[in-house]
């Protein structure tokens, strides 16, 4: 009799604690549905990278879905892993790399948003044998890519150069040359001393790249990643003044060949096999190059009236420089947000954001909320589907809804995107085209992805 009343008890305590898991499961998946619904509503689906999800092998476990710093980007839903705000998704990967099947791989949103996009392989080669493109340009966004893409790049070329035996010995010929000295360019860099690679990186700036032009304190990384010869970066957040600085004390450490001013001009390759590459200073000759130069290029323009005025500006790095001042920000975007929020915190600063959608439809999940709250306390005024007339010396003329509006004004800053350098790839004979990475090796790289994985459980079983 006792027996019996304890498994009674056991299976009433089971009932309840299941009842309660089920219910807590229907919630979840009642407010996916409904987080799904609002993400198609304000963008369509996913606007660049984001996990592509093989639905016959996730296991529904969620692990996903918590990893992600971006927000509600992925749900579970009828026991499987699916996108709800893809939008939010900025390709942090931390999905893939916790999925414990290899069910993610990331990929971009559809063949449109690969259009003239280099024609790149698995290991990043272009069209042109031994001629890399690593980072951004290559279509993956993220500090985190860039670092693991350059990385990639060189391991591969280390392993053809060593098999090029007595060729390889051409005097005045480096092994590879690197173009830009960004997160892809310094994680070639570092990759190529480790391996003992004839090197030599060039950039028409200063070290850091893009990174280096981004206002101060911005935050640039939100995962952990690992850097050639500096060891793992182990906080979940960075500030670019963080990075800089791990850099500069890490490249202080080897011997970088590095120079600085030299814009890449043209790149041909001879029927030796050898690159030419013509900078604006020099000439190089190279077995193999890394382009890290990333895609924006120019500023884009607006083609607005007024728009050469000296007070119109494309990149904004010292907020605190701008004080008193009456300021419009053009731009829906991250950056435009960020430039938005940084002015309207300074002493005086009346800041207007205009943005030509009714919503902002693609920030990451800390800037949509902090720009909701910079709206409800009034320190940033935004301006939703306004079309930008005139850039006068004293104001800016808007049309919202067919009507005029004249807004006093001392800076205007454009954050319209840049103009990706698809001439100069052309120029020098990449290949471009449509390419739809959603299709396009999925497979190949789930059981790529996988392997990965089981490679790793098994290193980490031996013993030490």
């Amino acid at each position: 009799m006792e027996t019996l009343l304890s498994v009674i008890v056991a299976l009433l305590v089971t009932l309840f604690f299941t009842r309660g898991h089920l219910k807590n499961l229907r919630t979840r998946e009642t407010r996916a549905r409904a987080a799904a619904e609002k993400g198609n509503l304000l963008s369509g689906g996913p606007q660049a990278q984001h996990p592509h999800i093989d639905a016959a092998h996730c296991i529904g476990c969620g692990t996903c879905t918590m990893v992600c710093p971006e927000g509600d980007v992925l749900a579970v839903i009828g026991g499987r892993a699916v996108i709800v705000n893809g939008y939010k998704c900025i390709g942090h990967s931390l999905c893939a790399d916790a999925c414990p099947v290899g069910a993610i791989t990331m990929v971009m949103a559809s063949p449109s948003m690969g259009a003239d996009m280099p024609r790149l392989t698995p290991e990043y080669e272009t069209s042109m044998a031994n001629l890399f493109i690593a980072g951004e340009l290559g279509g993956l966004a993220l500090i985190k890519n860039a670092i693991n893409q350059g990385r990639d790049c060189i391991d591969t070329i280390a392993n053809r150069v060593a098999a090029m035996g007595p060729v390889r010995s051409v005097p005045d010929v480096y092994d590879v040359l690197i173009v830009g000295a960004g997160p892809a360019g310094i994680s070639a860099s570092l990759r190529a001393i480790e391996k003992k690679l004839n090197y030599l990186t060039v950039d028409e700036g200063e070290i850091g790249g893009t990174v280096a032009k981004y206002p101060r304190q911005k935050l640039v990384m939100t995962s952990p990643v690992e850097l050639p010869m500096g060891g793992k970066f182990r906080k979940m957040e960075l500030s670019k003044e963080e990075l800089m600085a791990f850099w500069y004390k890490v490249l202080q450490r080897v011997d970088f060949n590095f120079r600085k001013g030299e814009k890449v001009e043209d790149i041909k390759k001879g029927e030796d096999g050898i690159f030419t590459v013509t900078t604006t200073k020099n000439q190089y000759r190279s077995h193999a190059v890394v382009l890290s130069i990333g895609k924006s290029g120019s500023p884009r323009k607006l083609g607005v009236k007024g728009e050469e005025l000296p007070k119109v500006m494309y990149r904004l790095i010292e907020a605190d420089h701008f004080i008193n001042k009456q300021i419009l920000v053009v731009g829906g975007g991250d950056s435009a947000v960020e430039a938005a929020m940084g002015l309207a915190h300074q002493i005086g600063n009346q800041v207007t954001l205009s943005y030509r959608k009714g919503a902002f439809s693609r920030l990451k999940e800390r800037n949509a909320q902090r720009i909701e709250e910079c709206m409800r306390q009034g320190k940033v005024e935004v301006i939703f589907n306004p079309i930008p007339v005139e850039f006068k010396p004293d104001s800016v003329i808007l049309e919202v809804n067919g009507l005029s509006q004249g807004i006093p004004n001392d800076y205007v800053w454009v954050f319209a995107g840049g103009e990706p350098p698809t001439a100069f790839l052309r120029k020098i004979g990449v290949g471009l085209g449509m390419r739809d990475m959603t299709v396009e090796g999925s497979q190949e790289a789930r059981q790529a992805v996988l392997a990965k994985k089981e490679h790793a459980a098994a290193k980490a079983d031996v013993p030490g």
